[in-house]
């Protein structure tokens, strides 16, 4: 699974909740509205995602910074970055070009 990593050390995220005036309680709340699955992000992931210090995540799944950046309705690409270098070497397709079920 695709990894992206966040700007600035979440700062971007951080000015973008401020603009908006909502917690990290809120952003969970927002997320689970914008998601199609109903699931949303936890309160305990934005925490990590928008955080700081040693608790803070540097890196997120995909599916996490696009149900974020979503909510906050800002480009996903002002809030984070896809790593450099793949570190996914499985070959996720079959010969034909259908996607693997998993």
């Amino acid at each position: 699974m695709t990894d992206l990593i966040r700007k600035g050390k979440g700062k971007p995220l951080r000015d973008a909740m401020a603009r908006r005036g909502v917690t990290q309680a809120e952003l969970a709340a927002r997320t689970r509205a914008v998601d199609v699955r109903g699931q949303g992000v936890s309160v305990a992931t934005v925490i990590k995602v928008t955080g700081r210090g040693k608790t803070a995540a540097e890196k997120c799944r995909l599916r996490t910074a696009w149900l974020i950046a979503t909510a906050l309705a800002e480009p996903l690409q002002d809030h984070f970055d896809m790593p450099s270098v793949s570190t996914d070497t499985v070959e996720r397709c079959n010969p034909h070009g259908d996607s693997d079920p998993r």
